[in-house]
């Protein structure tokens, strides 16, 4: 009995090599195409797509050069005529070119960057594999063995390239091409040797400090622009302070002369022009850390780069005017110019797209005419012209769109296109309170896309009012269904059927989650399901921006820089006024740990948010309502930042997500007993409210749980004291709360999060350290030398 078909055996010998060969084509230009989509979405399928396709690439190439060798000899197989053996021969370094991989792409995570020397060693090997695949074709009549050799090169080339980029972007190497050269300071020794001998001599002598010569004088320094920025511009200072910046990754410390500078510049920036030069030198640092930039821009691999295209090309020239094709089956030869064309169709978007990067904007001749030590080496070959590169950076400009809000008014929401943004531009959230009642998430912006502009356009030419029209739909609708329900029969039926779906919807949902919980899948369905998204507004990011540009005018010495961005609330609670109401709320940030902190301000910020929503926001103002939306996204970015992403917050992660368990367990129980829905959130949160808390939680329950659920209910109620004004309150509170957070996750988890469509919270990082805050300044450049006087 054979186990696979004799057709299927006999399709498979025909076409593994040829189909196989073809997918890793397929793989390598999807690849070149879609992975800069990962850095501009966060959904969890594209991303799987993506990582899929970056496997499958490496292990069909792989497997495409293993099929290769194994059919020598094979009288099976498609390639048992020696002419077919030698093209197959001139097929193998086409997968060397594909195992180099595309420009777009390097490295999936940080991980991948540090088994470079893993991949070196694949270099050899399936060099030595190719190899032996075109010496097993020499003693034969090999028609095609000068394109062969002219692939062979070009796919060493392209495979070395990667294993370069991944070398350079490995953390060591980053970190070691930084460090500057050792600097032992002045000769102490010798110079005490002198004070001794002079001492004895009993000659008048002492040591002074005298200024020294700048080091960095001869380097130019970053001009302090007044005014708004172009988008060459926004590139240029991007790419300078990227230079500067990017030692923040691996946690290197910087001198308070850069500080000093970096904060003289921002501070003449526009919060708008702020949030594109870090948008871009986050789009910096996603391209040195995950794909070939460092290698395209360089001259040395330019220079190599333009042989291994020069080799493709010619392979192709000689392919098509030398070699006799009418050996080979027509169908092997369709395949051979399906891999010389796409080849080198891939290397010219490749090409395409570094033109037209960030990095050779940013390369270009610098603002005062003279020449950039650094320059790519694209931008010195080509000499684009400034306005041609110019015309395309406005494709990529920040472009912010007007929102309807569920409140009051409009916002401008970040509406950059998918193809040219920087990152995702949304920002995520979790409600706990709604996530115990399986609520889904709802949104507070309402933004239209495409299809809601083409049924407006439709609604707008009928003449027609489109919220009337869908108020009567369903209208009409629910009346037909509620009359059949009164019929004696139908709905008796009706009622049958609901009552059974809903038996076995119970029934598949039990099912579904015991499977999901066995297999580890519940943090999962909980993203996908419990996960809420808002579009950052230029509204949010402005009051961002000032809130850490206010702080920054105290941050003059070391201790206080470092006492701000330390802050958890403390500062903002305890500078904001002398209201004795604002004092008893300090200990709700100093007296609890952080990720506690963040539990009772995110509850009690639902618990004010439900409570003014049930009465109607009664006396609020514009400013109300926009320091509510505030305050209700950062607290539920925060929650999902510590239960959704806890490699950000790695120092709090465990208990924290303990305690949101606990709470979660707590507020699940008390909506049990009042037979809460997922609709029911505005009464739910009444009802924690009227829950008499004149005793202490803790002096009831004990410390056993970690609930924090009706401390949250009496914080609630202190800030309910405050009225309308206690959303500006806390508005700045949650500000300060991520500031602390974005200041104190460990510098890696930022480089991971630009490839996977990005946080706010890494663009506070970036902010914070160019308004020097933070603990990363502590070194007082030797600008003095020391010097000894004899005499008075």
């Amino acid at each position: 009995m054979v186990a696979i078909p004799e057709s299927v055996q006999r399709l498979w010998d025909a076409w593994n090599i040829r189909g196989v060969i073809l997918v890793s084509l397929f793989l390598q230009t999807t690849l070149v195409l879609c992975a800069p989509v990962r850095k501009r979405s966060v959904h969890k399928f594209v991303v799987a797509l993506l990582w899929s396709a970056y496997l499958l690439a490496d292990w069909a190439a792989s497997f495409a050069v293993g099929l290769i060798s194994s059919s020598k000899g094979n009288s099976s197989s498609s390639s048992a005529s020696p002419e077919n053996e030698a093209l197959l021969a001139f097929w193998a370094p086409f997968l060397l070119l594909h195992l180099g991989g595309p420009d777009t792409i390097t490295a999936f995570s940080l991980e991948d960057n540090e088994l470079w020397l893993r991949h070196l060693l694949g270099l050899v090997t399936q060099a030595v594999a190719t190899g032996y695949v075109f010496i097993q074709t020499v003693p034969g009549e090999n028609n095609v063995w000068i394109p062969t050799i002219l692939m062979f090169v070009a796919g060493i080339i392209k495979y070395a390239e990667r294993s370069r980029a991944l070398f350079l972007a490995s953390l060591d190497q980053f970190r070691d091409s930084m460090i500057k050269d050792p600097d032992a300071g002045p000769n102490y020794a010798k110079l005490m040797e002198e004070y001794a001998s002079k001492k004895e001599a009993k000659l008048p002598t002492q040591i002074i400090m005298i200024p020294e010569p700048d080091k960095d004088a001869k380097a130019a320094r970053i001009e302090v622009k007044k005014g708004e920025l172009s988008d060459l511009e926004v590139v240029q200072y991007a790419y300078d302070y990227f230079n500067i910046f990017k030692g923040l990754i691996v946690d290197l410390i910087f001198s308070f002369k850069e500080r000093d500078e970096s904060r003289k510049f921002f501070d003449e920036r526009t919060p708008e022009d702020a949030f594109q030069m870090i948008e871009v030198e986050l789009n910096f640092i996603y391209g040195v850390l995950y794909t070939k930039v460092q290698i395209v821009h360089s001259r040395l691999w330019s220079s190599l780069r333009t042989i291994s295209f020069g080799a493709v090309v010619s392979a192709l020239v000689i392919f098509h005017y030398r070699v006799k094709k009418r050996v080979f089956e027509d169908i092997d030869v369709k395949v051979t110019y399906t891999l010389l064309g796409g080849a080198i169709a891939l290397d010219f978007i490749a090409l395409f797209m570094a033109v037209f990067s960030d990095r050779t904007a940013g390369s270009l001749k610098k603002r005062d005419g003279k020449s950039d030590k650094g320059k790519s080496f694209l931008a010195t070959l080509l000499r684009l012209p400034a306005t041609l590169l110019t015309r395309f950076l406005k494709l990529k400009k920040t472009k912010w769109s007007k929102c309807e809000t569920t409140f009051s008014g409009s916002r401008q929401a970040l509406a950059t296109s998918i193809f040219f943004r920087r990152w995702c531009g949304s920002v995520s959230g979790h409600s706990l309170i709604r996530y115990c009642l399986k609520g889904r998430p709802r949104r507070i912006y309402k933004v239209k896309h495409f299809s809601d502009h083409v049924t407006d356009a439709i609604f707008q030419i009928l003449h027609i009012d489109k919220a009337l029209f869908t108020k009567a739909v369903s209208d009409f609708f629910h009346k037909v269904i509620k009359s059949l329900t009164y019929l004696p029969f139908i709905g008796g039926v009706v009622r049958f059927i609901k009552t059974i779906i809903h038996l076995v919807g119970r029934g598949i949902k039990a099912v579904l989650d015991f499977i999901i919980e066995f297999l580890g899948l519940t943090d999962l369905v909980d993203e996908i399901l419990y996960k809420s998204s808002e579009p950052l507004t230029k509204e949010l990011w402005d009051f961002i921006f000032h809130e850490v540009k206010n702080k920054s005018k105290f941050a003059d010495d070391p201790e206080t820089a470092k006492r701000i961005s330390s802050a958890k609330g403390d500062w903002v609670l305890q500078y904001s006024s002398s209201n004795e109401e604002y004092q008893n709320l300090i200990r709700y940030v100093t007296d609890v740990a952080y990720d506690q902190s963040i539990l009772l301000w995110h509850i009690a910020t639902d618990l004010c948010y439900q409570s003014d929503l049930q009465n109607n926001f009664k006396g609020y103002e514009d400013t109300h309502y926009l320091h509510l939306e505030f305050s209700k996204i950062l607290s539920d970015y925060l929650v999902y930042l510590l239960v959704m992403q806890p490699t950000m917050m790695s120092a709090v992660a465990g208990i924290g997500k303990i305690r949101f368990r606990d709470t979660c367990a707590e507020a699940e129980r008390f909506f049990r007993r009042r037979n809460f829905g997922p609709n029911d959130e505005t009464d739910a949160c009444k009802s924690i409210l009227e829950i008499n808390t004149d005793v202490s939680p803790i002096a009831v329950k004990g410390d056993r749980s970690k609930s924090v659920l009706f401390d949250a209910s009496i914080l609630a109620k202190e800030l309910q004291k405050l009225k309308q004004e206690k959303w500006k309150l806390m508005s700045r509170v949650w500000v300060e709360i991520l500031s602390y957070a974005a200041g104190h996750c460990v510098a890696k988890t930022h480089a991971e999060q630009v490839s996977r469509g990005g946080e706010l919270i890494t663009f506070v990082w970036l902010l914070m350290a160019h308004f020097g805050i933070g603990e990363q300044f502590q070194i007082n450049e030797g600008h003095a030398r020391a010097k000894l006087m004899v005499g008075k």
